[in-house]
């Protein structure tokens, strides 16, 4: 009874390289993976995985003209007897001693070049035998010894091999000890062994085909590999001839429990046979199938091809999430909101709105008013130089929590654009006083809540591993995320705007009108006093037109400065906001972008490793939307600590902002 394997596409030989070498490019992908993860993944977990390169390189760099084939099975199976009978010869004891076989012995058909492959699979030179010529190396006086050629000497011009035993050129045939056997050492021996063959051929008898152990150990864990598995029911002389056939039926049922897919009608699988090794049943039929096996010499590749598979399998969990990764543009915007909340942003702009609005009402006020309150005493000072209570204004935060008690700060008064300035050429930005320092913090719960939400985003859907990984990147980051954003917001605090010209001249007209005002007064006491001679109605003009004229023109200048004073303030919140977003992305943003960027490019090699090509087109981008640098400025590579600054503190492209030396500079249109 036989089952011929039927011909399909398989992977390249083991000592192949090229374009066209499947296995090789599956190869270096897995050592990709293995260098991009060992940082990240526990050596435990891929320890097997090294095992697995080494064994692969090792393979492609011997013989891939030779296939080494091993017999294995139970005590009793008869598998030394089996090899006796292909090998011709009585070369591994068989007996009724359980263990028979206490080490591996080899038989090679035609075995120059073989030495390699015997060494790396651990044989005995006393235990290797060749078929069809001699091993590597000096032959042995002996006739049982190493290199020990099996078979007479043939005559001038003869052939004393035959056809059949030519079609075995390049057979490896190994026969193992049982694999469970009593002595523990026999069983290490085997499964070592198992895992660098290049085909399995499982002998079984009549009595322990059905053996747990042999089932639950060995086939089932081995199921991806029956493209390079042979399973041999021998002994079947002992069965009646109807039997033989009911025990294969239940033999290929309890493969297909297993998983092991069994070739049958020419399609591709195990291949299962019954054989005697006493009468020779089967024994054509098996030679067949190790002659097919040998001569498309592909089984070395299809066994590291299905070890691979394997291991994508058993990696899969490490490698592969439940859905996409990335960062999603809303939350890098919640992320920057939450930083930019926490540096007060917004109170930071409606304060200097408001002292913008403020200076132009002192500027363009009526000096009586001015008077006034210079007489109240107010304390304070803000960066116009006007005196005003010091307030504190509430932030209200995107989530619970959020709110943070930001003190508005102080400032240093309003520069005149004419007055001069040591150092600075006039008329360029002449009369700029730094504003102060003193700010209370960026508050520490509103920033830590903001990266724990950033990382749970960006983790959400990857492998554990990865996850943690992008957690820790993000928790790094933000550790000293606080002190850093302290820093830029010093850096970054918008300086004195210069005086707007119509300032000074609706101060100018509110001293003519005072003066009006004052000499219609002067006139009308000259008038009663009878010190000057003039009709009464010019004086109360004058008085009516001064006293009435002044807060007119307050008014005007009020209405006037709204539109300045909010692009004032939008602006210094705009200044404030884009220096958080830089320390946000130098800190946290990028470094996560390349835990994902990392994810992104190993999960690529896992599709490659796997044999299939990566899928990522419908997760989430794994950048960050435009991070390059600081994502900031252009060419100022970041601020003072965060991402390293050179030194300007401004932002070069935005309206209304340019680096400076001091305090960056907010310009209101006047």
């Amino acid at each position: 009874m036989t089952t011929t394997r039927s011909p399909q596409a398989a992977p390249a030989g083991p000592g192949r390289t090229g374009s066209g070498d499947p296995l090789g490019v599956r190869a270096d992908a897995l050592g990709e993976l293995l260098g991009l993860s060992r940082t990240r993944i526990s050596s435990d977990a891929l320890a097997e995985t090294g095992e697995l390169l080494a064994r692969i390189g090792e393979r492609r760099r011997l013989s891939h003209d030779h296939t080494v084939v091993a017999l294995a099975g139970a005590t009793g199976s008869g598998k030394s007897s089996l090899f006796n009978a292909l090998a011709g010869r009585d070369l591994s004891a068989a007996g009724m001693r359980r263990p028979t076989t206490a080490h591996p012995v080899a038989c090679v058909w035609r075995p120059a070049h073989a030495t390699g492959l015997l060494d790396r699979l651990g044989i005995a030179p006393e235990h290797r035998h060749a078929r069809r010529g001699h091993l590597d190396g000096p032959e042995p006086a002996g006739e049982s010894g190493a290199h020990c050629s099996v078979g007479g000497a043939a005559g001038a011009g003869e052939n004393p091999w035959g056809a059949e035993e030519q079609s075995l050129d390049g057979l490896v045939l190994i026969d193992l000890p049982d694999h469970d056997s009593a002595a523990v050492g026999h069983r290490e021996q085997v499964d070592g062994l198992l895992r660098l063959v290049d085909v399995v051929v499982w002998v079984l008898d009549p009595e322990k085909y059905a053996d747990a152990s042999l089932h639950e150990r060995y086939l089932r864990p081995l199921a991806g590999h029956a493209d390079i598995t042979v399973l041999v029911l021998n002994q079947v002389d002992r069965l009646p001839e109807d039997a033989a056939d009911l025990v294969l039926d239940d033999l290929r049922r309890l493969l297909d429990e297993d998983g092991l897919a069994v070739g049958e009608h020419g399609e591709a699988g195990a291949v299962v046979l019954a054989t005697s090794a006493l009468t020779g049943q089967g024994l054509p039929d098996l030679r067949a199938v190790l002659a097919q096996i040998v001569t498309e010499r592909a089984a070395a590749g299809r066994r590291l091809a299905a070890d691979l598979d394997r291991t994508a399998s058993r990696l899969q969990p490490l490698y592969v999430g439940e859905g996409g990764a990335g960062l999603t543009d809303p939350a890098r915007e919640e992320f920057i909101d939450r930083l930019a909340d926490a540096c007060g942003a917004a109170a930071a702009g409606q304060s200097a709105e408001r002292d913008w609005s403020g200076a132009a009402w002192d500027a363009c006020g009526t000096p009586w008013s001015r008077l006034m309150g210079e007489r109240t005493g107010r304390a304070g000072c803000s960066r116009f130089g006007r005196k005003t209570h010091g307030s504190h204004v509430r932030v209200s935060g995107r989530r619970a929590g959020a709110g943070a008690a930001v003190q508005v700060p102080a400032g240093q008064g309003l520069r005149d654009r004419s007055a001069p300035r040591p150092g600075v050429p006039a008329g360029r930005g002449a009369g700029r006083v730094p504003a102060p320092t003193a700010r209370e913090s960026a508050s520490r719960p509103v920033i830590d809540e903001a990266v724990r939400g950033l990382a749970a985003d960006a983790a959400r859907g990857l492998p554990a591993p990865w996850a943690q990984a992008v957690r820790g990147a993000a928790r790094r980051g933000g550790e000293g995320l606080p002190a850093a954003l302290d820093a830029v917001v010093e850096r970054s605090r918008p300086g004195p705007p210069e005086r707007p010209g119509w300032w000074s001249l609706a101060a100018a007209v509110q001293w003519l009108l005072m003066a009006l005002a004052l000499g219609g007064v002067v006139c009308g006491a000259g008038i009663v006093s009878d010190w000057i001679d003039l009709a009464w109605w010019p004086p109360l003009a004058m008085v009516v037109a001064g006293g009435l004229g002044g807060p007119a023109v307050s008014g005007i200048c009020r209405f006037a400065a709204r539109g300045p004073a909010r692009r004032y303030g939008q602006g210094a919140e705009r200044l404030l906001r884009d220096a958080a977003a830089d320390c946000g992305r130098a800190r946290v943003l990028e470094p996560v972008a390349a835990e994902l960027m990392r994810y992104r490019e190993v999960r690529e090699q896992y599709a490659v490793v796997a044999g299939s090509a990566p899928r990522l087109g419908g997760q989430r981008e794994a950048g960050t939307g435009g991070i390059s640098g600081t994502g900031g400025a252009e060419g100022s590579g970041g601020l003072d600590g965060c991402g390293g600054s050179d030194g300007s503190g401004g932002f070069d492209g935005l309206d209304g902002f340019r680096g400076t030396d001091g305090p960056a500079r907010v310009d209101a249109d006047a």
